[in-house]
């Protein structure tokens, strides 16, 4: 319509040059000079007609690249999935995309030429953060430089959306302010995730850091990538002395190749694996774990392993402890009733047997040995009666240097005749516990008798008594003899289990029930060949 308009505009103007020129010259011109500025009109003709064709030509272009290069950035803009803004140097909105419109519920309003504190007035919700926006902006302007910030705008159904805000100033040469280009993104459900993250994270540490088992981490090879805090307080070794080594090094050496090859079954089968083992505390004390290792999967491939380890040693000395109750126990009721019937007869059998003697000096070398096997039955039914018989402990001070005074001068003699030597060694004169002497005498004899028989001859039984710090006694016998084997060390104070020709194996039995009874403990250490060492810790005082 523009373009008709200017041609029709553009044929009056020139009809009424023509013809308006020739009638001024003609009344005012005189006839010499007409020809020349007929020419002359001409010239200017062409020139008013080129520069109007220039003009027109030019502007028309201009006004068709502008309004392409337009329409390319609406479309550019409105199908960005942030929200876009374009102001000027006074903060004006010149340009936003109908994300932004709507976002703001401005999207029926002709927001050019507006600043954001107008548009405020058009929507009533989202009126304090229009007006926010101002501050925000001029923040960006005194930066002079790219602003980043994460902006938060709480929407009409009552949740809240999170924008990470890119406001970018545009200067011009002479440094005045010349337009603002602001992009947002709504980073809404990164922000959840990241917080789903994070509280998984958070998670995972507690259960990793605060988990009264041990857990702990390792590579494909088997080397530690990680533990928890509880690991230093199960085995004594600190995060820095264990990362990186292999997971045997706190292994004793008979389990390493099974535990390389229950690691090596976890691998292949990919399955969880219940595993129990020992290992070596930093002071060399053996713990019990019961171990649980699964794989650690990323991205369907296998990266590790993670592993729980619970510390079972007291468990485990409890079940010990309630097994060999257990045998005592019918030990106890078997003996009630067979040491009563056996005794009866054996009185009869002593008495005929003394009477015999008494008659028949021609064989009394016979006689004699009956009556020893007499004894030896009736010394073992006393300990089979000891055994089912609950004992009333009557706890009393004692010195227990005063008690092994008196259990040497019991055993001197027989250790002469076999020439054993034994050499006694305590710390102190007197030494007082709370205990039950007549108990803990039969205790040091059945150990100490033990000792002389396994020694060689010309051997010695050494005897240390010392006290320790966390208010306990210990008492050491130690000899140089046979030893024991190490099967026998694991079935050791059974009763019936003794590796003597002529041994019950109920000597040790009673001698562990009295360790038991006065809440102490008792720990063999033998090599075959090389010696044995009894161990005895016994508190000070009982608990009450």
């Amino acid at each position: 319509m523009k373009k008709k308009r200017l041609l029709v505009f553009y044929f009056i103007v020139s009809i009424v040059w023509i013809y308006g020129s020739n009638f001024l010259l003609n009344e005012l011109v005189s006839t010499q000079y007409i020809s020349q500025l007929e020419r002359l009109k001409e010239i200017l003709y062409v020139l008013v007609t080129g520069f109007f064709f220039y003009f027109f030509i030019s502007k028309t272009v201009e006004l068709n690249v502008s309004k392409e290069d337009e329409k390319r950035l609406s479309t550019l803009i409105n199908s960005m999935v942030d929200f876009v803004n374009f102001k000027d140097g006074e903060g004006r909105w010149i340009e936003a995309n109908e994300f932004g419109l709507k976002l703001f519920q401005i999207d029926h309003v002709d927001y050019r030429g507006k600043k954001d504190s107008e548009l405020a007035d058009y929507s009533p919700f989202y009126a304090e953060a229009l007006r926010f926006c101002e501050i925000s902006d001029e923040d960006a302007w005194k930066n002079r430089k790219i602003t980043r910030i994460e902006e938060r705008l709480a929407l009409p159904n009552g949740t809240i959306k999170t924008f990470d805000t890119i406001k970018v100033p545009l200067f011009n040469p002479d440094g005045s302010r010349k337009g603002l280009v602001i992009i947002g993104r709504d980073i809404t459900e990164r922000i959840e995730i990241e917080k789903l993250l994070e509280e998984s994270r958070q998670q995972y540490k507690s259960l990793f850091e605060y988990s009264p088992d041990i857990v702990y981490m390792l590579d494909l090879e088997g080397y530690i990538t990680n533990v928890n805090a509880q690991f230093t307080v199960i085995t004594g070794y600190s995060h820095k002395e264990i990362i990186r080594k292999h997971f045997t090094y706190v292994l004793p050496n008979h389990f390493h190749a099974s535990a390389i090859e229950y690691l090596s079954k976890v691998k292949t089968s990919k399955i969880p694996e219940m595993f129990e083992l020992e290992i070596e505390h930093k002071d060399g004390q053996h713990i019990t774990l019961q171990c649980n290792s699964l794989p650690i999967i990323v991205d369907g491939k296998m990266t590790g392993f993670i592993g729980y380890g619970k510390d079972v040693t007291s468990l485990r000395l409890a079940e010990e402890r309630l097994r060999r109750t257990e045998k005592l126990s019918v030990v106890g009721e078997l003996s009630a009733s067979v040491a009563h019937e056996i005794r009866n007869p054996l009185t009869s059998l002593k008495g005929f047997v003394q009477i015999l003697q008494v008659e028949d000096p021609k064989h009394q070398f016979y006689y004699q040995i009956m009556h020893d096997e007499l004894n030896r039955i009736n010394h073992i039914v006393s300990e089979l009666l000891l055994l089912a018989k609950p004992q009333q402990m009557k706890f009393t001070h004692a010195n227990i240097n005063k008690l092994f005074q008196d259990v040497l001068s019991l055993l001197r003699t027989e250790a002469n005749l076999n020439d054993i030597q034994i050499d006694f060694s305590s710390s102190f004169h007197e030494l007082w516990i709370e205990c039950e002497p007549n108990q803990l005498k039969q205790l040091f004899i059945n150990i100490i008798k033990n000792a002389m028989e396994s020694s060689y001859k010309d051997g010695v039984v050494s005897i240390f008594l010392e006290e320790l710090e966390n208010e306990f006694v210990s008492v050491k016998v130690m000899d140089k003899g046979c030893g024991i084997s190490k099967e026998l060390l694991e079935k050791i104070g059974e009763p019936f289990y003794s590796s003597k020709e002529k041994g019950t194996g109920l000597g040790l039995t009673v001698s562990f029930k009295i360790v038991q009874s006065h809440n102490g403990s008792i720990q063999f250490e033998s090599e075959q060949d090389v010696g044995t060492t009894v161990t005895i810790n016994l508190p000070k005082q009982q608990p009450k």
